[in-house]
């Protein structure tokens, strides 16, 4: 029988780091789960692109811009209702809101199949983005709930690591429905939104019976357990004050929220300019088939799921955020520079690998130090902002790398391009002054 100290609220180290795998164990691997099947829906549009000139009826000379602004419109609709997304789901809880947000974006996108022009194209991929706003920055608001300061870069790590395994299951996934192309009439890409929009309306339900919104609501507690998350998370926020913002009017007027809206934005420039387009790369240095393309495309993020974890554990032993990121993001622009140097389309991907495996490492860091600066209902509002203002940079890369690729006739100068976004992103998060982020 576990023993407490004399304060009734206080654990020991031991317990303390028993309840926190507890609550680990309890929470992430539902959430962890949710998130490869919305990551899988965000980007497995880099697979359709393979198929859908023809279907979009444009030239292959512009279809690079048309492609691109479509996967980038996604952004959009999710930069506009992000953050009243994260403000309702304070309100209501996040058992009711990310269930309906699961279940809305699965229809989008098994209605995806259906498009058939640019028009069609362009507003789907906009409805896509307005119906999976709140999703991500949700779940990053819910773990402060849980999880005190010093163990969110390794939780945050760990739900992020998701979006790392969509691409490892969903790229062999996502090459291999393309091989059903005229199976029941159907073409590979209406199979691949029809059957990758399934598990999300599955798990929305599941989300809507499993998932509790607060610890105290919880009935694998103890009341001593309840108290002493509660006990720690109302200490940090006093430690907070005069540091953290808690109106929601501070996090839109801080001019240190915003610069992390811009490193985030930068991120996303090299992440989702990289992920909607490395299918095509692949395809057009390989001249394999879908499925291998699939396997192949998969190398780079098996690579990045192992130092996400890494570099998450480290942020969290050593209590230190920005130099995780700053590192981790030099790291990607110098891959990015190099696989737009070597013509060995083998070291290219190699170099791609390192790119991506840098970019991924500072997810867990940067969410880490971003929530310390946020408290009360300023959390719900300023993740949601950093989120959604950051996550343009999904509209701008892909669209940019469309416009370079179309202009240059070559992938080579969108690689620099990513590269310099990453490297920008380095040099910015080290002007903020932070000391180690221990609670």
């Amino acid at each position: 029988m576990n023993t407490v100290n004399s304060n009734p609220k206080e654990l020991t180290e031991e317990q303390s780091r028993a309840l926190i795998s507890k609550i680990s164990w309890r929470l992430i691997p539902l959430l962890f789960i949710c998130y490869i099947v919305a990551y899988i829906d965000r980007i497995n549009i880099g697979f359709a692109k393979l198929q859908l000139q023809e279907v979009l009826g444009v030239d292959e000379k512009i279809f690079g811009s048309v492609y691109g602004l479509g996967a980038g419109l996604f952004f959009i609709g999710y930069f506009l209702f992000e953050v009243p997304s994260n403000l309702i789901l304070q309100r209501v809880g996040a058992r009711l809101w990310i269930a309906r947000i699961m279940i809305v974006w699965g229809l989008v996108t098994m209605f995806t199949m259906f498009i058939g022009n640019t028009t069609s194209f362009y507003f789907i991929r906009f409805l896509l983005g307005a119906a999976e706003a709140g999703f991500y920055p949700g779940v990053i608001l819910y773990l402060t709930y849980w999880f005190p300061a010093r163990e969110r870069a390794r939780t945050i790590a760990l739900f992020a690591t998701g979006g790392v395994i969509a691409g490892i299951i969903g790229s062999p996934l996502s090459g291999s429905i393309l091989g059903l192309h005229g199976a029941a009439g159907l073409d590979g890409w209406q199979w691949l939104f029809l059957l990758e929009g399934i598990p999300a309306i599955i798990l929305g339900l599941v989300v809507l019976f499993a998932l509790p919104n607060r610890p105290g609501e919880t009935s694998w507690l103890t009341d001593t357990e309840k108290d002493w998350i509660k006990l720690r998370l109302d200490q940090e926020a006093q430690l907070s004050k005069g540091h953290a913002h808690f109106r929601l009017s501070d996090a839109f007027s801080s001019g240190r929220i915003w610069l992390l809206c811009l490193i985030y934005f930068l991120l996303n420039v090299g992440g989702y300019g990289f992920e909607m387009w490395l299918p095509s790369i692949i395809k057009e240095f390989s001249g394999m088939s879908f499925t291998m393309v699939g396997f192949i495309n998969a190398i780079p993020y098996i690579g990045a799921v192992i130092v996400m974890l890494i570099t998450g554990y480290h942020s969290d032993r050593t209590g230190e955020r920005r130099w995780h990121v700053a590192i981790a993001a030099i790291t990607s622009a110098v891959g990015f520079a190099f696989s737009a140097y070597l013509k060995n389309p083998y070291l290219a991907m190699i170099a791609l690998t390192v790119a991506f495996v840098g970019l991924k490492s500072t997810v867990g860091p940067f969410w880490a130090l971003a929530t310390t600066f946020l408290g009360g209902t300023a959390a719900a509002g300023g993740i949601a902002l950093i989120n959604s203002v950051g996550n343009l940079g999904g509209f701008a890369g892909p669209m940019l790398v469309g416009i370079l690729t179309d202009r240059t006739g070559s992938i080579g100068s969108s690689l620099w391009f990513l590269g310099g976004a990453l490297m920008l992103m380095a040099l910015l998060i080290l002007t903020i002054r932070s000391g180690k982020q221990r609670s």
